[in-house]
């Protein structure tokens, strides 16, 4: 336990300090660095898959389930994806520094605000290698410190991934501590790391819904979070059928192990005879286990009863639960009772009813005719994302690089005093 507090105050201490060297960093350094870690990536394709296979191996071994595998696979198509995340990163505005509000007083001051970064955030995941890099990218453009803690589960993947950070932060002249990763899988590394609030400015916990709770409760630092992912797609009265249909299925089935895909799938009792037929035949064909509400069960002989857990449960597997709904009312207080406040969606012909379904639904994203496959970082132009809020303070839904700032006031003047 010491050895391990020795380490974590090492890693705040020199986080600290990169991290004021990376506040006033040029935009030019940091999009250098991350195409420098880009450039390295690629180079290094055959490294990182060979040891992402190590952990598939281990995951295998050790009975990971087929979601959390998923999660874990690197192949050349998703480090293709990683590369062109970071592309995208180095495409988007610098939020650093820029200057908003400012106006003239009486007095003669000029008062606005100017973003800046948080300082140094600390990022503990499971499962998902990518973040790895996503997370440094992130911080790295909105002029954060990052101290890494990716779960065991990963850990030969962090480790080759981390490997093309360090080259590439380095080749642009920046202290290669602005990004660190804690390497060791002991728990205990954790444990300490959310109680260095002298270090660390915010903690952002990526993974299982009793990581997230148990870093919530005990971190001495701002947690930006979001518990679990129980997405509702709604289809309404006024819904058009083949796009109902491909919404729906396409929420629930483009990937199982994410946190927005569709878990309960909301019928308006007058769509269901249009849609149900060939949605229930497509999931089957599928593989997707369903649960449904009694009228639903009436449907097919292939639905289970689903029981009260079933409304409140992230499955992040090939399970979809199904309630038949009479009136969008019903459908909003079904999200309201069950939601986590990630992604709901509506599909509608009826503009009065999208515009009502965006407003009254209090979730971190709300679409309309779309599949909540869509609540990403990258598909909103974030170019990634480092989590998704379901918090109301101090950022909401996916968290990129503004997310990853806040503002101060500035004030300019020439001379003046106050009277």
């Amino acid at each position: 336990m010491g050895s391990i507090s020795k380490l974590i105050k090492s890693i705040g201490t020199n986080a600290r300090s990169a991290s004021r060297g990376l506040r006033v960093a040029t935009t030019q350094t940091k999009n250098n660095a991350i195409l420098g870690i880009a450039k390295n990536i690629d180079a290094q394709r055959k490294v990182i898959i060979k040891a992402n296979q190590k952990d598939l191996d281990h995951g295998k071994d050790i009975g990971l389930d087929e979601a959390l595998l998923d999660r874990l696979m690197l192949d050349n198509d998703r480090i293709d994806g990683i590369i062109d995340s970071l592309h995208e990163i180095v495409a988007l505005a610098d939020p650093v520094g820029s200057i908003t509000d400012l106006k003239y007083r009486p007095s003669g001051i000029q008062v606005g605000k100017m973003r800046v970064p948080l300082g140094v955030i600390g990022i503990i995941y499971e499962s998902r290698p990518n973040v790895t890099i996503d997370a440094t990218a992130l911080c790295l453009k909105s002029g954060n410190g990052a101290i890494l803690r990716g779960g065991s589960e990963a850990i030969n993947s962090n480790i080759a991934l981390f490997s093309c950070v360090k080259k590439g932060v380095s080749s642009a002249g920046l202290n290669e501590n602005c990004v660190q990763l804690i390497d060791t899988t002991d728990r205990e590394a954790v444990t300490e790391l959310v109680k260095a609030g002298d270090y660390v400015d915010a903690i952002i916990p990526r993974g299982g819904k009793g990581l997230i709770e148990a870093i919530s409760k005990s971190a001495k630092m701002p947690v930006i979070k979001h518990l679990h992912g129980v997405c509702h797609t709604y289809i309404d009265k006024d819904a058009d059928t083949e796009k109902a249909i491909k919404i729906a299925f396409n929420g629930k089935t483009r990937r199982y192990g994410v946190c927005n895909a569709t878990e309960t799938l909301l019928v308006h009792a007058s769509a269901v005879g249009r849609v149900m037929p060939e949605l229930i035949t497509q999931y089957l064909a599928k593989g997707v286990e369903l649960r449904g509400c009694e009228n639903t069960q009436k449907l097919s002989n292939k639905i289970n009863k689903a029981t009260e857990e079933d409304w409140e449960t992230e499955y992040l597997s090939a399970i979809l639960s199904i309630r038949i709904v009479n009136s969008m009312t019903k459908a909003i207080e079904h999200i309201e009772e069950y939601g986590s406040g990630h992604t709901e969606s509506i599909v509608t012909e009826n503009y009065t009813t999208a515009q009502r379904f965006l407003r009254q639904v209090d979730s971190s994203s709300v679409m309309v005719n779309a599949s909540t496959a869509f609540a990403d970082g990258f598909e909103y132009g974030l170019g990634a994302e480092i989590g998704i809020s379901t918090d109301k303070f101090h950022v909401r839904g996916p968290v990129g690089l503004e997310g990853l700032t806040s503002q101060k006031y500035i004030v300019l003047g020439d001379g003046h005093t106050r009277n």
